[in-house]
This record gives C-alpha cells, sequence and structure tokens, in this order.
C-alpha cells in the first residue's frame, strides 16, 4: 500500500508544512477507513445469519473443484452460520485474549531483536529489562485487536461475496491491510513505546509517554508510522491469507478438522513465512521509532538507503533469526489460543435465536 511516495507518511508531511498537525491528519485517515469498511459492510444485517468465522470456509464437494470462497473456520462446524454482531464479538474477545497470550510469551525474545537492530542497544540485558514496557504493550494490544478484528471480518466478507471465487486471497489480503490500517492508531504509539523503553531509554509507560510528548509532541508518539503501515500491512494481509489457505488445503487433503498441534503447526509456518519476508521493512521500522528527537533519517527510504550505504545491505536483515523465532512461534500460540477461545465461546455463549 506504500510502496510509493504517496502514502500516510508523505501526507504527514505535507500536512504539517501546511500547519495541520500529523495526529489530525492521522485521525482523518482512520475515520476514512472506518467509513469504509461501514459501507463494506452495510448490507449485512446485524442479526442475519452469515457465513462469519474469523477463518471460515466452504468445503468443496471434491478436491478437483477450484477453491471455495471462505477458508478454514477449525473452531466452528462446516457451513456453520453466524450472527454478525456475535461474529464480531467472538472475534474481538477471542483475538485479543490471542494477542495478550503470545505477546506476554514472547515478549522477550522482542526486546532482544529490537536491541540487535537499534543503532544504541541500551547495553546489557538482564532478565528485568527483558520484560521492559511488557504492561504497557499488553494495554495496547487489547484494542489494536478489538479494531482490527472488528474491521477485518466484515470487510473479508462483503470483499468475498463480491470478487470471484478464485480472488478469494485477494479479499483477505485486502480485508487484512484496511484492518491493519485502522488498528494502527492504537498499535503505533504502543509500538513507539515499547521500543524505546527495549532500548533502554526510558523506565516506565508513563513516563516514556510524558517525555516523548513533552519533547516531539504528539507527533512523538506516531514516529514511523509511514515505515509501520509499510512493514504490519503486508504482514498482516500475508500472515492471514497464508494462514486460511495453508489450513484450508489441510482440510481439503485430511478430509477432516485439524488438532489443536496441527493449528499451531500451520500458524507457525504462516507467522515464520511472513515474518521472514518483512525482515527488512522491521529494521527501518525500528529505526525510524527509537532515534527520537535525533531525526537520524529524514524518512523511510532515505532511512533504508542510509543503513544500506553506512552498514551493508546484510544490516537490513539484522535480527531476522529472533524475528523468524518471535513470530513463528506467536503464530502457533496466538491462532491456537484463538481458535480454542473461539471454541470455548462457542460452547459458554451460544449464537442467539431469531
Amino acid at each position: 500500500m506504500l510502496h510509493s511516495q504517496t502514502g500516510p507518511s508523505r501526507l504527514a508531511e505535507a500536512g504539517t508544512a501546511r500547519g495541520i498537525p500529523p495526529l489530525l491528519l492521522l485521525l482523518l485517515l482512520i475515520f476514512v477507513l472506518l467509513c469504509l469498511s461501514i459501507y463494506l459492510s452495510m448490507d449485512v444485517p446485524a442479526f442475519q445469519k452469515i457465513s462469519l468465522g474469523a477463518l471460515e470456509y466452504k468445503r468443496c464437494n471434491s478436491l478437483m473443484e477450484p477453491p471455495c470462497r471462505f477458508f478454514a473456520s477449525v473452531s466452528a462446524a462446516e457451513n456453520k452460520p453466524f450472527y454478525f454482531l456475535h461474529a464480531v464479538y467472538e472475534g474481538i474477545i477471542a483475538g485479543g485474549a490471542a494477542g495478550v497470550i503470545a505477546e506476554a510469551v514472547l515478549y522477550p525474545i522482542d526486546t532482544i531483536k529490537t536491541r540487535l537492530q537499534a543503532v544504541h542497544g541500551g547495553g546489557k540485558i538482564n532478565l528485568k529489562g527483558l520484560y521492559s514496557g511488557l504492561a504497557g504493550n499488553l494495554a495496547g494490544v487489547l484494542p489494536a485487536s478489538a479494531i482490527f478484528v472488528g474491521i477485518y471480518e466484515p470487510t473479508k466478507q462483503k470483499l468475498l461475496k463480491s470478487l470471484p471465487e478464485n480472488l478469494s486471497a485477494l479479499a483477505q489480503l485486502t480485508a487484512g491491510a484496511i484492518g491493519g490500517a485502522a488498528s494502527s492508531l492504537v498499535r503505533v504509539p504502543t509500538e513507539v513505546v515499547k521500543q524505546r523503553m527495549q532500548t533502554g531509554q526510558f523506565a516506565s509507560a508513563p513516563d516514556a509517554i510524558r517525555l516523548i510528548v513533552s519533547k516531539e509532541g504528539f507527533k512523538g508518539l506516531y514516529a514511523g508510522y509511514g515505515s509501520f503501515l509499510l512493514r504490519d500491512l503486508p504482514f498482516d494481509a500475508i500472515q492471514f491469507c497464508i494462514y486460511e489457505q495453508m489450513l484450508m488445503g489441510y482440510k481439503l487433503a485430511a478430509k477432516r478438522d485439524p488438532k489443536d498441534a496441527e493449528i499451531a503447526i500451520v500458524g507457525a509456518f504462516a507467522g515464520a513465512i511472513t515474518g521472514a519476508m518483512t525482515t527488512p521493512l522491521d529494521v527501518v521500522k525500528t529505526r525510524l521509532m527509537v532515534q527520537g528527537s535525533a531525526n537520524q533519517y529524514k524518512g523511510i527510504f532515505d532511512c533504508a538507503r542510509t543503513i544500506a550505504k553506512e552498514e551493508g545491505t546484510r544490516a537490513l536483515l539484522k535480527g531476522i533469526g529472533p524475528r523468524v523465532l518471535w513470530i513463528g512461534v506467536g503464530g502457533a500460540i496466538f491462532f491456537g489460543v484463538l481458535e480454542k477461545t473461539k471454541q470455548i465461546l462457542a460452547r459458554r455463549c451460544p449464537e442467539p435465536k431469531m
């Protein structure tokens, strides 16, 4: 989405030059995306029964038939209809739980990865330092997951209905990008504070927020916003698409629903592949977010160019090992917990009856 210089980062620069606060531009961007998502799902009545699992699929009658438009949902029975609001509620709860658990378990690996990628890593890392910024980051994971799932699901379903069946992957990619862009309003400040603390710049999240705002203004909380979108929009879109397609392929090949361990393995592969593909973008995003008021880099492309020139192109792959491990294991935990939580919610909070 941001492969050219016409993305949000350039809009923010243009807005600043005209006296428009960057934060206002970000809010306008999110508002537009929310309106787009609402528009795409307007023809779906709130309590109409629709096929709306987080990762739902429609089984082909034969393995020789073309791919179906709805992909695997291992937590729900085949072709089981969902109520719109109930499905969104279920997705938000399950997504929030999965995000918090995965983040808490793998946070130390993320800290090591961040220090490897940053220019100044903050010295030696003790056990306590591995969890620096965890509480504040978890506080941001919950609303970010809620926004992402709440927008991803109806947008994906509308696109699946509108596009030809052989373009179902495009529907998932597009919905993932839109959901990721909307949730970035919460995710970017959370990520900025987290990474500043991981590199030893601040002792607590409240101190980090206060000092960032006092020195850099509110726009400091959105440092690296363009690079964040450049990394996370394709990441969210690709990871969910890979997961759904791999799970659908597994179910068609095995002719049964996968077990919990098999779901985790599929999630791990999806996460690891996506993590490796987006490592250079992650390095650029990290450098921009932790540079503070020094302004060592002028933007996304200047940052990538400077890193390659001064440190070599291999520097763009710094932290790829911890990142692939972190996201691979994180994918196993996230998708495993997501599907398990949905199963529990389906039993304890059944869908309302007409």
